[in-house]
């Protein structure tokens, strides 16, 4: 109960759980859903499974997800069965993580090396557009891909690879434990896009649940650009429970001047084409499909 009021569940289910997702973790952790009498429910969709399906099932309102999660159904000719209604990260969040510091470091030294990172879906394309970006030759580079997150991160602290794929707070808790030292980031190489995005069903979207999310969700955004990290990561820490705090702090700190958790909750059209370059460039797409194919506005607030 929020004074006299009962709370209204709401089921978020994410794809990827990281602090580079933190404008959706923080309107748990910072109270802000609970403000506009919404209590979260989380979860993280199983391995292989997209999140979507979870909207589908009914088991959950909200996805965090990605544009090119429309581009699957939109090449097999489907409607995709949610639409992406808000911008969550507008840049790639990934780390390269090396064996040792490399203040000298450049992306051609990736060629011959052995680097443990995604096998597929938009990690693999962005980090496969990153190195087309940066001028080398992506097919040089021998990939060790033994699963998700956890698996990456396993690997490279058990002695695989020279480099490691991943987004924070794995690099910065890699390099706290000693075993490696970030050495770039792919998302300026890249620049902006629509890296990661929320979905809905497009009936759920005219609720005044949805209504009620969006407002918390655009305090949210203001919260994540005016606070000090320090203070974001003390609130999301226990939703880290294997992270050291200071290194949260650090990992929502480097994402903050990355630049990746713009203001506005809007999905630009501008971000949405530099998704369809990317998607394109890999091959990926059938044809590059409407913004209102894939996206809509936030849901009316007033």
């Amino acid at each position: 109960m929020k004074g006299d009021r009962a709370l209204a569940r709401i089921d978020i289910q994410f794809s990827l759980f990281s602090a580079f997702y933190s404008p959706l973790i923080s309107t748990m952790s910072g109270g802000f859903l609970e403000a506009e009498g919404l209590e979260p429910a989380w979860s993280v969709s199983p391995p292989g499974v997209s999140a979507i399906a979870a909207l589908e099932a009914g088991a959950a309102q909200v996805v965090q997800s990605a544009l090119s999660q429309a581009f699957g159904p939109l090449n097999r000719g489907e409607t995709p069965a949610a639409v992406h209604f808000a911008q969550v990260n507008e840049m790639d969040g990934f780390f390269l993580t090396g064996r040792a510091a490399d203040p000298d470091f450049t992306w051609d030294k990736l060629e011959g090396a052995e680097v443990v990172m995604f096998k597929g879906g938009q990690p693999r394309a962005m980090f496969k557009y990153a190195c087309h970006k940066a001028g080398i030759d992506f097919d040089k580079i021998k990939p060790i891909t033994p699963g998700g997150p956890a698996e990456i991160d396993r690997a490279f602290r058990t002695g695989q690879g020279d480099y490691v794929q991943q987004q924070g707070p794995f690099p910065q808790q890699i390099q706290a434990d000693g075993i490696g030292r970030v050495v770039a980031q792919v998302g300026p190489q890249i620049g902006p896009c629509g890296f990661s995005s929320l979905a809905a069903r497009r009936d759920w979207l005219a609720s005044d649940m949805a209504k009620a999310f969006t407002r918390a969700y655009r305090r949210t955004r203001a919260y994540i650009a005016e606070t000090p990290a320090a203070e974001i990561a003390r609130a999301e820490k226990p939703y880290f429970p294997e992270i050291d705090e200071a290194v949260l702090a650090d990992c929502i700190a480097t994402y903050q001047r990355l630049g990746c958790w713009t203001p506005h909750v809007e999905i630009t059209e501008a971000a949405y084409e530099r998704t369809l370059d990317i998607f394109e460039y890999n091959g990926l797409i059938e044809a590059r499909y409407r913004y209102d194919q894939v996206c809509a506005a936030p849901p009316a607030e007033a």
